[in-house]
């Protein structure tokens, strides 16, 4: 019966081919180095779980931000658990990202054939550090408060069109209700919008291209 409807599901799907090209391709004797991008996942899931959580109960109202995120640690339970990996776990993803970009370029791992996997690496990397960017003024504390004013401010000392720029990151010229919902709003929906695709296109060339050996060391 079960042979019978993976049978039925594969004429129709063909997920045997792709259960194969993802877990049953060859890939290289590497060593723990190579591990990086995959704990980099792992971490970008339990963010994406944990998120999710905190967004049920989490205000991002001014007058409610941070007696939600009080309620979360303090009195729901479990709640200090799932903050405390979400907090720490942007630290880390952050860490394991530019560990794994490190590791990729120092072996030339980004060379032919695999140049555009490196720039969508790149630009991964800049999500991650949007996602701690914004995330670190939801709380709406006072640490929250003033380093996200210095944040913005250096973003307002672009030649040109900082001014603009600024104006733009914190919905008009001081942070308000309006930059707490700007940047929950980029934190929960472009920002995980933006890494979902370019994480699919990153996948997808890593399963197609593979990853490269471990450098033989000359004789």
């Amino acid at each position: 019966m079960a042979a019978n409807l993976m049978n039925w599901l594969d004429e129709r799907l063909g997920w045997r081919s792709v259960w194969e090209a993802i877990f049953l391709r060859k890939v290289p004797h590497v060593n723990w180095f190579y591990t990086l991008g995959s704990a980099t996942l792992f971490l970008a899931v339990t963010q994406g779980i944990t998120g999710i959580l905190l967004t049920l109960y989490y205000v991002p109202d001014p007058a409610h931000a941070y007696d939600s995120v009080v309620y979360i640690t303090t009195q729901l339970p479990m709640g200090w658990f799932i903050r405390g990996l979400h907090h720490w776990g942007a630290s880390a993803m952050v860490i394991l990202t530019v560990a794994h970009l490190l590791r990729v370029f120092f072996l030339g791992a980004y060379k032919y054939p695999r140049e555009i996997t490196w720039i969508t690496g790149v630009f991964l990397l800049l999500i991650v550090i949007g996602f701690g960017f914004t995330g670190y003024l939801l709380p709406w504390d006072q640490k929250a408060y003033w380093a996200t004013t210095v944040g913005t401010r250096i973003i307002g000392v672009a030649p040109g069109i900082g001014e603009w720029l600024l104006r733009v990151a914190r919905g008009g010229s001081e942070l308000s209700a309006v930059t707490l919902a700007r940047f929950f709003g980029t934190h929960v929906w472009i920002l995980p919008a933006s890494l979902l695709t370019l994480l699919g296109v990153h996948l997808y060339l890593v399963i197609r291209i593979g990853i490269s050996a471990v450098p033989e060391k000359d004789e």
